[in-house]
């Protein structure tokens, strides 16, 4: 056989996604891979029904349906606080994996130098390496989850083309703080680089935090490029659609990249889901409400059963602390994706190891998601505390 790629042995398949297939083989309940256990809004789903008789079924225009990109244009337009143009400033993607991929990729040339947060959503090294570019990495220290800007800076010295901000941030949580964006921002003009953002959770976002759009900052549109989706929003992460905002020029250089790796996103999804797009605002506020709901439920049941855990800011992840479990002999050299498999064969849950979101070395974190109904949340407290009974020497 000869020789392949390079590249695709730099990489390993997505952890993430491995987590849910021993997990569905050993009928665990699934809190690695991030998609609710129940269905999207009802408007949504009748829609999906009409289309189902009345179409669209055949291609849209590769770069998103009129009425879709309009819809989007109206939605984005109240959180960067400006006028997007339906036509020029916005490309729709095959999910929010897609706009990422595709905006790397229209930034990028092979051997330039792009600035990733870590920890981070691990699509974003496969990314880098796909698009030939040399990720640097900026550590976000626990438990707070800060940086130093002046690393950063470093990575912009060095000639980092973009700097990629996951907010709120996958898998921990964080949400930027103005503050924060607006220092990025300022290095971003100063060294004329571009900010990815990936704002796929920006509406879950728990008070006294807000979330802020990098693009909406003074002067900032130009050297942003925004990629969203619409699958943690309106639980729909099965329909595949994302999209990019971006200034003109960039936006169009993208339609471009993205034409050519996908074609477009599926047609009827985009007819159905124009109807959740226009949404009130009461919407977002009663989904905002319903995560903080189920954080404030799950985080509570951890705390009932002794384990470990930041408090996110943002998204539907929690990072729980396994550190008194490897310590135990049973556990000894264990790694943090071994004692993940061990949990989903012997306790029945899925969880991801920390370890495939960090390029530091960690080993004592794993991440959990709570988009599920409250029951299938207390069934894996119940689940979680036999495990923890390792720890009082009551479990074998």
């Amino acid at each position: 056989m000869p020789k392949l790629s390079d590249r695709v042995g730099t990489f390993t398949d997505s952890v993430i996604r491995r987590m849910t297939r021993i997990s569905d083989a050993c009928g665990a309940i699934n809190l690695s891979q991030g998609f609710p256990d129940y269905d999207p809004p009802r408007e949504m789903l009748d829609a999906l029904a009409k289309v189902a008789y009345e179409g669209p079924h055949q291609y849209a225009v590769t770069f998103g349906a009129q009425n879709f990109r309009e819809a989007l244009a109206k939605k984005a337009g109240r959180t960067l606080g400006r006028v997007i143009d339906p036509d020029r400033e916005i490309v729709v993607t095959c999910g929010g994996t897609e706009a990422m991929m595709c905006a790397v990729m229209t930034v990028c040339n092979p051997g330039d130098k792009i600035l990733v947060f870590s920890p981070f959503y691990e699509n974003y090294g496969a990314d880098a390496i796909l698009s030939g570019a040399d990720p640097i990495y900026v550590p976000l220290v626990p438990p707070e989850y800060d940086f130093d800007l002046n690393l950063v800076e470093d990575g912009f010295r060095r000639g980092a083309k973009a700097i990629i901000v996951c907010n709120p941030s996958n898998p921990c949580g964080k949400v930027f703080s103005r503050e924060e964006l607006t220092a990025i921002g300022e290095l971003a003009l100063r060294y004329d680089a571009f900010i990815i953002t990936d704002e796929v959770y920006e509406h879950l976002v728990y008070a006294p935090y807000t979330h802020v759009a990098a693009a909406s900052l003074p002067g900032l549109f130009d050297h942003v490029i925004t990629c969203n989706s619409l699958s943690k929003t309106y639980a729909v992460t099965g329909w595949r659609l994302g999209y990019v905002i971006a200034p003109e020029e960039v936006a169009e250089a993208a339609k471009k990249v993205h034409d050519f790796l996908t074609v477009g996103a599926p047609a009827p999804l985009q007819e159905a889901a124009v109807v959740g797009l226009n949404f009130p605002e009461s919407y977002y506020e009663e989904l905002r409400a319903l995560y903080t709901d189920k954080r404030d439920h799950f985080l509570a049941g951890l705390d009932s059963i002794g384990l470990k855990h930041n408090v996110p800011r943002g998204t539907y992840f929690v990072m729980v602390d396994i550190s008194d479990f490897l310590a135990l002999p049973a556990f000894k050299g264990m790694t943090d994706l071994e004692f993940c498999e061990w949990m989903i064969k012997n306790i029945g849950v899925a969880a991801v190891p920390g370890s495939s979101f960090f390029r530091e070395e960690v080993n004592d974190l794993i991440r959990l998601h709570f988009a599920r109904e409250k029951e299938t949340l207390d069934e894996v407290i119940v689940r979680l505390g036999k495990m923890t009974a390792l720890l009082n020497g009551q479990g074998s």
